[in-house]
């Protein structure tokens, strides 16, 4: 056995030792990649034959990959003699391999191609979806086996952050580390330029960026300045609904395909001149019964729908509309709301904004909410320089939900039943 002898940062120190899961966290420079790299050169050089795949979400190319940072090892190691670079894979000693793959291409039968490899590291591993997560643990499975993650919190519902730092604690045996930027040894002036660079610039991003938090608005976000102001003036806390008015629940249409769009519903309510916003749900590829069973769980079942032009769509499983599954679920729907053409996702954007200073936010059950309208934001073309409308992303379901009720909303006094005359039912006298 070839033992090679790396510096490591203390932060890191706890992972080379031998565990099931391994996971490193935190924000840009701490040098996370870098420790896996180097560290899986030292494991294949160390222990030959050593099988190990490097895993995204998604790689259309080996340039999304991290095959070039582990050539830049495999060289400064001087591992070159035992190491051979092909085109879309390193061959080891010991007739070992290093193969770069995206989950998103797997299906259960396809991912038995992995079943023996030893190691599998998980790079930009808050992309992995749940899907992804449940397919690879149990193939990776060899005796001795080791599953690597790497990532940068985006939200606590990503797969990779539930499973490490989620409610139960990180799995029995597992060796789970923090390392942001001060935990680099190597820091230097030119990373610690940008770092002050990106605070006094960018600071609704720095924390995510470099801190290793959750990402809670992006810089040039849609709603950024919306929620900032809201919070500011005390209009993210307890919010409670009025009993004697109606609640609406306004949807955006997922699928149940283990890749399909995330189905959101925003729970809100409009009283006087104050549109309370009083819960938020999301799910990704879950069956429509699914969603039904939550808005039964919160006591919804009076609420008042409303669905984009989609919802006349048929369901991927049933065949049947959207629209007809929550009506014959018992739920008052109101006619889905007619394709706006060009320009809607505009139109969404421009009306939450207009009816941003009415809004109260429920703050424990709107988080995740808030977290994605924090985050939604423009898609750029970098080399022109231009905008090309709202990125779709993870975001963007929520916020299209969001924008259909801000489309719907009527300000009372603009509304039919508004101060109309109430008619009491003809009791008697006493």
């Amino acid at each position: 056995m070839s033992i090679l002898k790396i510096e490591t940062a203390r932060a890191f120190q706890p992972l080379l030792q031998p565990a099931r899961y391994k996971g490193a966290w935190g924000g840009r420079g701490s040098g996370k990649s870098h420790f896996f790299g180097e560290f899986l050169c030292e494991e294949c050089q160390a222990t030959k034959g050593t099988l190990a795949v490097c895993i995204r979400e998604v790689q259309k190319t080996l340039a999304q990959s991290s095959k070039r940072l582990i050539e830049s090892k495999i060289e400064a190691l001087g591992l070159g003699s035992g190491f051979k670079v092909f085109n879309d894979k390193i061959s080891t000693p010991g007739d070992g391999l290093i193969i770069f793959q995206g989950m998103q291409d797997h299906s259960a039968e396809s991912i038995k191609s992995l079943e023996g490899f030893r190691i599998a590291w998980i790079e930009e591993a808050q992309t992995l979806s749940a899907r992804s997560l449940s397919l690879l643990r149990p193939t990776i499975r060899a005796e001795g086996s080791e599953i690597w993650a790497s990532w940068n919190p985006t939200r606590k519902q990503d797969a990779i952050d539930g499973f490490f730092r989620g409610p139960q604690g990180a799995p029995k045996g597992s060796i789970v580390v923090k390392a942001n930027w001060r935990d680099n040894p190597w820091w230097t002036d030119v990373l610690e330029g940008e770092r002050l660079l990106e605070l006094e610039r960018y600071p609704e991003r720095y924390d995510h960026t470099y801190e290793g938090d959750y990402a809670r608005a992006f810089e040039g976000a849609y709603f950024a300045s919306l929620l900032s102001e809201a919070k500011r003036k005390g209009r993210i806390g307890v919010v409670e609904a009025d009993p004697l008015l109606p609640i609406r629940a306004f949807h955006d249409i997922g699928g149940s395909g283990a890749t399909a769009d995330a189905y959101t519903i925003w729970i809100v309510q409009w009283v006087g001149e104050q549109i309370k916003v009083l819960d938020y749900y999301e799910s990704i590829g879950q069956v429509l019964a699914y969603h039904v069973n939550w808005m039964r769980e919160r006591g919804y079942e009076k609420v008042i729908n409303y669905f984009p032009h989609d919802g006349v769509n048929d369901n991927n499983i049933t065949g049947k509309r959207y629209w007809d599954h929550w009506a014959e679920a018992g739920f008052k729907c109101e006619p889905p709301i007619p394709n706006q053409g060009r320009g809607a996702a505009s139109m969404r954007i421009e009306a939450v904004r207009r009816l941003g200073p009415k809004m109260w936010f429920n703050e424990t059950t709107t988080e995740d909410g808030r977290q994605a309208l924090g985050f939604y934001h423009e898609k750029k073309d970098e080399t022109r320089n231009v905008g090309l409308g709202p990125d779709h992303d993870w975001s963007s379901h929520a916020a299209d939900a969001f924008g259909l009720m801000a489309i719907c909303y009527q300000a009372p006094a603009g509304s039919a039943n508004f101060n109309r005359v109430i008619q009491y039912p003809g009791m008697g006298y006493a």
